[in-house]
């Protein structure tokens, strides 16, 4: 996987609209698992290829200062190697001091050449520095919304226990109300009444018979009487 391949994937998923995606989505909670799914194995792939990116910055940054030690090391060595000749030609050794000369010319070609490779690699190594940034901060912002798809994906699972238990609830609601146990209660009742109306019509009945025995009694007093008249009257 090339940087660029690893940065654009980097900055598109980091840059995903999660609402958008889950108003797209038939199922938001398998939608949701799937995107955790995916971007779990996208940061992981991430992470091992930003880091490769990074060991190859460190190599270059080695590199790049083992070429600025170089250098340095090696115009040392040219200015001793010059020094030494002039020392030389000052005691009239012309013949060695011209060999320390040329020792101090392979010194400073050194140098040079380490000081190229030193300022050639630099631009690499900034643009390489800045690739690696970028991709450590889009890997931050996928962890972020990887943290966002997790807490949405929990809020969404409560949402939907919650409604399952509210619609169980309603039903339970509904099938009390198809029952209307208050219409029990009302046939319960008319036939209580029915029952009461029937014991006092009981009772009435009992009271109007209880009447006529006492006018049927009433009326055997008077015969009684009538009776016992007559016969004084025959006495007389």
């Amino acid at each position: 996987m090339t940087k660029q391949t690893i940065l654009g994937r980097v900055t598109q998923l980091a840059k995903a609209n999660i609402n958008a995606l889950l108003d797209q989505a038939e199922d938001p909670q398998k939608m949701l698992d799937q995107l955790i799914r995916e971007y779990t194995a996208n940061i992981s792939e991430a992470e091992q290829a930003i880091a490769t990116t990074i060991g190859n910055l460190r190599l270059m940054e080695q590199d790049h200062q083992e070429d600025v030690d170089a250098a340095k090391e090696w115009g040392g060595k040219a200015l001793a190697a010059s020094r030494k000749a002039d020392e030389l030609r000052a005691a009239g050794s012309g013949a060695e001091a011209d060999k320390f000369d040329n020792l101090a010319k392979v010194a400073l070609g050194r140098q040079l050449r380490s000081e190229k490779e030193a300022r050639t690699a630099e631009p690499l190594i900034a643009s390489q520095t800045e690739v690696v940034d970028r991709l450590k901060s889009g890997l931050d912002r996928m962890k972020t919304k990887l943290s966002e798809l997790k807490a949405k994906r929990d809020e969404l699972v409560a949402r939907a226990k919650s409604a399952e238990a509210q619609n169980r609830m309603m039903d339970s609601v509904k099938s009390i109300d198809v029952l209307d146990p208050t219409s029990e209660l009302s046939r319960f009742e008319d036939k209580v009444r029915r029952e009461e109306a029937k014991a006092l019509g009981k009772q009435e009945l009992a009271a109007s018979s209880l009447d006529a025995q006492f006018e049927r009694l009433d009326s055997l007093g008077d015969s009684a009487e009538i009776d016992a008249r007559l016969a004084a009257l025959k006495s007389a």
